[in-house]
């Protein structure tokens, strides 16, 4: 550092003796000295420059633009702002690799833009600034099983709470229901409703593309709208919970598997919008199934606890899913877990059985098709359908859900794909784990709420909601 200052500093000493010695006889104000004192940076090497920028930062690096035409070009270059977005304290991982795709594909709303060619050129400089101007959002992530909220300015959610399909009295009006639950929300977050768009995830339900699903997943959006919207809320974005997952895995087509808390759904999605006409896949099997099956094998064991909170934390620190489940049969694979208040307590085989019911359901005497069957059958559609010249959209398979985030899943299930499923269908087929674990639907949502361009494309406003202009869009 010391070196290249002093570098920086003879060349902008010479320039600016010279510049002085040539203008002397003149009666020219202090101005032009000064200005050419700056313009001497034009003679310092550009790599030296772009060193030089990279230690300063982007803030000062901003300021440096204005000096003289070699800072601005400099500044200017995506190269410099790229190594900026790399290296910032930033808690989240993958930082760069999360803007550079929002910024790609979702900065324009919905429909996404699909590029043919090359991704279009953008200046990370001016989508930095513009960055930094977004105000913050709420996230509030719905959740099947509970719901996780937060501001899209943190690291991660700042809450969690009962999700608002099971929030109050199921029998009051669907709209007390939900209010009800958006007045706790913004109550524990301690903020005015007016004060932030929001932007909403909702699990994915009533799954089938006919005319009853549709009205009711119609009548579902509206009165989420109505009821923000009643509460003054000034921008509204709402979209399903696998199409935030699938953002969070820097991705814009795919199929995601999202293991709630009732049911397994296998959603295609194709340019961010879920593919209904070929099929939404469910297991009448979730997080709840597994607990209870964990439960009655540690119960056979004479191991009891007196909640299903603390068995979900047991799976959950124990549980994972064995690549060959004969084959783990014969191995050793014991653990210990600490129960508060309850003493230690050893498990083996329980560890690896309570997953091997996503692929075997007939152990817990579910009768409904394995996980990996219900992802083939949904693959075998999206190839019959051929909505595109290529195959491999369908290919990418995104898990999503806290039990989706158990050790050895996404191996297994590539695994019993690649074997079920024709080499026609089967190449290049990539099973991804929950990029951000349990919380990649809400992660998801912070990619859009921290775009240069929100809230604009991505949000429905009160009057918009009343002209039913958008209504259509994102689910």
């Amino acid at each position: 550092m010391t070196t290249l200052i002093r570098r920086v500093w003879e060349l902008v000493s010479n320039r600016t003796v010279s510049s002085s010695e040539s203008t002397s006889s003149s009666s020219s104000s202090s101005c032009p000295s000064e200005t050419a004192g700056f313009g001497a940076f034009d003679r310092v090497p550009t790599d030296l420059l772009m060193q030089i920028a990279r230690l300063v930062g982007p803030k000062e690096a901003v300021k440096l633009s204005v000096v003289c035409r070699a800072w601005r070009c400099v500044v200017s270059e995506n190269e410099l702002w790229i190594f900026f977005l790399k290296n910032q304290k930033q808690e989240e991982e993958n930082y760069w690799e999360s803007f550079a795709f929002s910024e790609t594909h979702l900065r324009f709303g919905y429909p996404l833009q699909t590029f043919s060619g090359e991704s279009p050129q953008l200046s990370y400089m001016g989508i930095y600034g513009q960055r930094v101007q977004v105000p913050g959002s709420v996230i509030i992530d719905g959740g099947s099983g509970y719901c996780k909220f937060g501001w899209s300015k943190y690291a991660c959610p700042s809450g969690r709470s009962a999700t608002f399909l099971e929030f109050g009295n199921v029998e009051s009006p669907l709209y007390s229901r939900l209010r009800h639950f958006f007045v706790t929300i913004y109550s524990r977050m301690q903020v005015k409703p007016s004060s932030q768009p929001v932007v909403l995830s909702i699990p994915i339900c009533h799954y089938d593309d006919t005319e009853s699903a549709k009205a009711s997943r119609r009548q579902l959006k509206e009165a989420i709208y109505k009821v923000l919207f009643d509460m003054n809320v000034p921008a509204v974005c709402a979209i399903n919970q696998a199409t935030l997952a699938l953002y969070a895995a820097r991705r814009t087509s795919g199929i995601v598997v999202n293991i709630g808390f009732q049911v397994t759904s296998i959603v295609p999605i194709l340019n961010g919008k879920v593919i209904r006409k070929v099929g939404v896949e469910v297991m009448g099997l979730g997080a709840l199934k597994l607990t209870g099956f964990l439960r009655e094998l540690l119960q056979r064991n004479n191991i009891n606890f007196d909640s299903l909170y603390t068995v979900r934390t047991v799976k959950e620190k124990l549980c994972y899913v064995a690549e060959d489940y004969e084959a783990e049969l014969s191995k050793n694979t014991q653990a210990s877990f600490g129960a508060g208040g309850q003493g230690w307590f050893t498990i083996s085989k329980e560890r690896f059985q309570t997953g091997e019911i996503l692929f075997q359901p007939k152990l817990a005497g579910v009768r409904t098709m394995g996980l990996h069957q219900a992802v083939a059958l949904c693959m075998e559609h999206c190839h019959s359908a051929e909505l595109t010249g290529d195959d491999a959209w369908f290919k990418t398979v995104v898990l999503s859900g806290g039990t989706a985030c158990l050790p050895g899943l996404a191996g297994r299930l590539e695994k019993e794909l690649h074997g079920l499923l024709p080499p026609s269908v089967s190449n290049g087929i990539k099973v991804v784990p929950p990029p951000y674990g349990a919380d990649s639907a809400w992660f998801g949502a912070k990619m859009i709420s921290n775009l240069s361009t929100f809230p604009g494309p991505w949000c429905m406003t009160k009057k918009q909601f009343r002209q039913k202009s958008k209504i259509k869009l994102m689910w």
